[in-house]
């Protein structure tokens, strides 16, 4: 199903993305078209796009691409499919309960579990917040340990 949407592998492309976004979420999913959560990812993707037209836009990064690994080191990501989510350039977190508030890692449920976390990062982000809580119940929330090393 990623061929339906929108795919960077260069860094420039993703940058103009961010940057032409305005007055809509710009939901960027981060991984490789050959695993399967991100094809579950991407289908659920595919079919929230006529639904959030009106206030979000959808773009597929390809975690293998040379010019991307700036976003991968900077947004610090290690697991896969990991979606980040911007709104007029400003990069919108959302406190789901789990360690990091800057990226969903893994992939939604159901279609319907997507459109309520745009929907509620669109609304945020029209108040003028940076960070939004979770409209899902904590049972369809992944969960996944963060690990650091030489603290």
């Amino acid at each position: 199903m990623s061929y339906l949407l929108e795919s960077l592998t260069r860094k420039e492309d993703v940058d103009k993305l961010i940057l032409d976004t305005i007055d809509k979420v710009l939901v960027l999913r981060i991984g490789r078209a050959s695993d399967v959560v991100c094809m579950q990812l991407d289908e659920i993707l595919a079919k929230s796009v006529r639904d959030v037209s009106k206030f979000a836009s959808i773009g597929l990064i390809d975690a293998d691409a040379p010019e991307i690994q700036t976003y991968i080191k900077y947004f610090d990501i290690s697991l896969i499919p990991a979606t980040i989510f911007f709104f007029n350039a400003h990069h919108m977190k959302m406190d789901s309960g789990t360690p990091d508030h800057t990226k969903w890692i893994g992939a939604f449920h159901t279609k319907q579990d997507f459109i309520d976390v745009v929907e509620v990062i669109f609304r945020g982000a029209m108040k003028g917040k940076l960070i939004v809580t979770c409209p899902l119940p904590k049972e369809r929330i992944p969960k996944f340990e963060l690990l650091y090393e030489n603290i």
